[in-house]
């Protein structure tokens, strides 16, 4: 097995007990991107390949010298297009920020590069977090790496595809409605959406502010702890950033408790790929002989969750996204006459279609008229969605489901109907609505093998129990030879 191939605990070991060095990791992962990424295309733009391996001989004295190189020493990490990165270009796959270079750090880049991880490249992403294939990058196209034939989900579908490729050995994305989560199920990597305030969104450039999270894609559930243990904790810069411990996730994945399971009656119906359903409950049937207890709950208001979410987000990007005007940074039409039809062609021509869908749906929703009907509605239900979950979480520890309701689908089968790529989200908007932390981990492959992706959902701050289960999860499907990446 390729280094590049390896977890990135397994190589953190390694490194450490100088059995490979941060060179030899970095030339591997370096190697791939060069053979592989010319199909893939997960990223918009990697780094120079001398400086990483400087960084990474760097990191290889450090540690020869005994000094701590960090919990993610040495380790090739890519991030989203939509995290700052200092003097690395962030263009959210967006021709309205092809300029942009930001003059700081995001937090979580910050951490990484505090806990030792060297990055490695900004990813490939749907403009401005909208979207659920990758489609919708401004840039370029990104494909499935099991089969190129197919979308890598979104909008993290960049980071995903570099996991699942081994062209990063984990990756950092945003997830507002599933997009950390989906893109992780479609690629059958690890997705971790974190609760909301638990990762800083410090320097995240937002789509929806009060969903947006920042979460880790891995290759499997340890790893997705390392990174979580990484980026979680306050942040005075964030103002929903919550002050709590950060509990050892790396600890909890390794945990062997019995949990009480709830599978959410709501999510098993009509439009589940009848492979996939299969899949998830042959994994928790494992976790049942394993001694687990299995109960059936019920989230009454998931049917309007989509209506809900789009509502929602809609209303928050058209907030967001007013500040792109074509006046202080980013994109700027030419040959203007007035400063309107500055503005009006400046948006016009520097967002892409699903951008300006998302706008004009926001801006309708929160207009004159219309605020009651519809945002002011939505918020009420989002309200009794969480309080869905509050009553889920009396009856048991953790809800799983599935985390798509299909596996891959393929390039170009939805981009023609906006309603049918807005229901790839089912089964992930409802927890960005609660605010609740959720990971995805993959649970077996369809009979073309393609990944399937399996949806662990815990209460507010619930991380700790999420982890418990996710690494019990994957135990087990190991045990019983359900999945290999």
């Amino acid at each position: 097995m390729e280094l590049a191939q390896k977890t990135a605990c397994e190589l953190k070991r390694m490194i450490q007990t100088g059995q490979v060095s941060c060179r030899e990791v970095m030339t591997s992962v370096l190697d791939t991107i060069e053979k592989r990424e010319p199909v893939v295309q997960a990223y918009l733009r990697a780094l120079d390949r001398a400086e990483l391996l400087a960084r990474a001989d760097a990191t290889d004295k450090k540690n020869a010298r005994g000094e701590d190189i960090g919990i993610l020493g040495g380790l090739p990490i890519a991030i989203k297009d939509n995290i700052c990165t200092k003097g690395i270009s962030t263009t959210c796959a967006s021709k309205i920020l092809g300029n942009f270079i930001p003059p700081y750090d995001a937090t979580v880049a910050q951490r990484i590069a505090e806990a030792g991880g060297i990055v490695i490249g900004k990813t490939n992403m749907d403009e401005f977090a909208m979207g659920s294939s990758t489609e919708n990058s401004g840039m370029k196209l990104t494909r499935n790496p099991h089969d190129p034939e197919r979308v890598p989900g979104g909008s993290s579908g960049g980071s995903a595809a570099a996991v699942a490729a081994h062209e990063a050995v984990m990756a950092l994305g945003s997830d507002t409605g599933g997009s950390v989560r989906q893109p992780a199920a479609l690629c059958g990597i690890v997705g971790v959406k974190p609760t909301y305030g638990r990762v800083s969104r410090f320097g995240l450039i937002a789509f929806g502010s009060s969903l947006d999270q920042i979460g880790p894609l891995t290759k499997d559930v340890s790893d997705a702890a390392l990174l979580m243990q990484v980026i979680s904790g306050h942040d005075p810069k964030d103002s929903t950033s919550i002050n709590a411990d950060v509990p050892d996730f790396m600890e909890c994945a390794g945990n062997d408790r019995n949990l009480t399971v709830g599978l959410p009656r709501e999510f098993f119906g009509e439009g589940l790929d009848p492979e996939v359903g299969k899949s998830v409950k042959d994994a928790v049937g494992l976790l049942e002989k394993a001694g687990c207890k299995v109960v059936e709950v019920s989230l009454p208001n998931a049917g309007y969750s989509i209506a809900v979410y789009y509502i929602c987000a809609c209303a928050e990007a058209s907030s967001n996204l007013a500040r792109y005007d074509g006046c202080h940074y980013g994109y700027r039409a030419e040959g203007v006459d007035n400063i309107v039809e500055m503005y009006c062609r400046s948006r016009s021509e520097g967002f892409g279609p699903e951008v300006k869908r998302r706008i004009m749906l926001g801006t309708y929703a929160l207009s004159s008229g219309y605020y009651d009907a519809y945002y002011m509605k939505a918020a009420k239900v989002r309200k009794l969605i969480s309080l869905d979950y509050e009553a889920a979480f009396a009856k048991c520890d953790v809800v799983i489901h599935p985390t798509t309701p299909t596996p891959a689908f393929k390039i170009g089968d939805k981009t023609e109907n906006p309603l049918a790529m807005y229901l790839c989200d089912i089964y992930t908007v409802t927890a960005n609505l609660a605010g609740i932390p959720a990971i995805s981990l993959p649970c077996g492959r369809t009979s073309s093998g393609l990944p399937i992706g399996l949806h662990i959902a815990a209460a507010h701050m619930g991380e700790k129990t999420m982890f418990e289960a996710a690494g019990k999860v994957e135990r087990l499907l190991a045990e019983a030879g359900k999945w290999k990446l």
